[in-house]
């Protein structure tokens, strides 16, 4: 699993002289400036230098800005190196407004690409804890409003259902009864015993494990510790006045953390606390947030993301692993949105020669670009409704204005359910 770093006794004092040597100052810089644990700074000692005396100065430089946190017995803590602080001060350029990374979100297709997004977020998220589909076949299933026919399906319509209540209640306090509210909705039709479904567990059954090992991973708090550590957390994210002052970003990934360490739920642990991190960017105004797919990247490197967990338990409680971790993953996502962007403002220039030369509007023109690109695609009425956030009325009309002009066909899907597919002499 994950190796215990050494005891520092007895070294701390040679290790000071380190902290100033000029040989030293690189190696110090790069385990800084990706905050490495134990098992890769052993590698970076010279070989003069015994590792454990590195990892002792490693140690003091961190210990000079540290932070610390108290809940229940436990005593959290944490630094912000300078590449942290790199990081945040991109975010808060650009994460404050949706307009500040592209003006197109703002146009009227917003409502279109926060769809996507919500549904990207909640796929992957689901399959982190095991929801065995593929993006494809979920996010079909979201379009076309189909109802879920396994756990799996279930667990991404209500972590989408999940992330839609959130949207609307991003200025809620947070209090057991809404930590509860948040747990329910995504737990719902998933637990072996519904009663479980927006309870706090009520007994120590309950572990983290290693699926591949069968190892325990981590042992969640008492649960008689439970109604005090919780209360505490709700404090924490309520209070704006921390001192010192803790900037939103990492307070929201430090609520991230301690939701999935303190363990509350049955189930459902890790996909509440990944909607609490999205529930207070939002509440702090990063309104970016909502177009971000976050859980994607981190789906992507489940296991640096896990092992940032372990770290910081295996490390004293040092939540800078975590937070390091949960900053370059919300770079990626940033990163992916703007490539994403730029490609649909590609499209959108594609659509517009489109419409030049057949007479549609934007909703239309997509519709017909996809037939393009997935000629044996099956659009509904309630597809369109979602995907471009239309009223049904307006959904009808787009596609039989397509049936009108040739492009489509109608094509019964049962006896009151109509679909519509490419037409057989489909022609732009």
């Amino acid at each position: 699993m994950i190796e215990i770093p050494p005891s520092l006794h007895n070294i701390e004092e040679k290790a000071i002289n380190l902290l100033t040597d000029p040989l030293c100052q690189d190696i110090l810089a790069r385990i800084d400036h990706d905050y490495l644990y134990w098992d890769k700074v052993k590698y970076l000692a010279p070989q003069s230098m015994q590792p454990e005396l590195l990892w002792a100065a490693v140690k003091l430089k961190r210990a000079a800005n540290r932070v610390h946190l108290t809940f229940g017995k436990y005593t959290f803590q944490f630094t912000i190196t300078s590449q942290m602080q790199a990081l945040l001060h991109e975010f808060d350029l650009n994460f404050g407004s949706s307009a500040g990374v592209a003006p197109e979100l703002q146009t009227k297709d917003r409502q279109q690409y926060l769809l996507s997004a919500i549904m990207e977020e909640a796929i992957a998220s689901s399959q982190m804890e095991g929801a065995s589909t593929t993006r494809k076949e979920a996010k079909e299933m979201l379009r076309k409003q189909l109802k879920p026919v396994n756990k799996s399906q279930q667990m991404i319509v209500n972590n989408y259902a999940t992330i839609n209540f959130l949207l609307e209640h991003d200025e809620q306090r947070l209090t057991l009864d809404f930590l509860q509210n948040i747990q329910h909705s995504i737990a719902t039709q998933t637990l072996q015993d519904a009663t479980d479904e927006g309870r706090f567990r009520r007994d120590n059954s309950i572990y983290v494990m290693n699926d591949l090992t069968g190892e325990v991973a981590h042992t969640p708090p008492d649960v008689d510790e439970l109604p005090e550590l919780l209360v505490q957390l709700c404090d924490f994210a309520n209070e704006d006045a921390n001192s010192p002052f803790i900037h939103p970003i990492v307070k929201g990934i430090i609520i991230h953390f301690l939701l999935a360490y303190f363990h509350p739920f049955v189930d459902g642990n890790g996909r509440t606390a990944r909607s609490l991190f999205y529930w207070y960017l939002l509440k702090k105004g990063y309104r970016l947030a909502e177009f971000l797919s976050i859980s994607r990247v981190i789906y992507r490197s489940k296991a640096k993301y896990e092992k940032a967990f372990l770290y910081t338990e295996h490390d004293g409680l040092d939540l800078s692993y975590f937070i390091h971790y949960n900053l370059v993953a919300m770079k990626r996502a940033y990163d992916e949105l703007k490539a994403y962007l730029a490609r649909k403002m590609r499209e959108k220039d594609e659509l517009f020669t489109l419409r030049t030369r057949v007479e549609l509007n934007h909703r239309q023109a997509q519709v017909v670009k996809i037939l393009m690109e997935q000629p044996n695609w099956i659009v509904t009425t309630n597809e369109i409704i979602t995907r471009f956030g239309v009223s049904p009325k307006t959904a009808r009309a787009d596609l039989q204005k397509l049936v009108e002009l040739g492009l489509m066909e109608e094509c019964p899907l049962n006896a009151k359910k109509m679909g519509y597919v490419r037409a057989t002499k489909f022609e732009v």
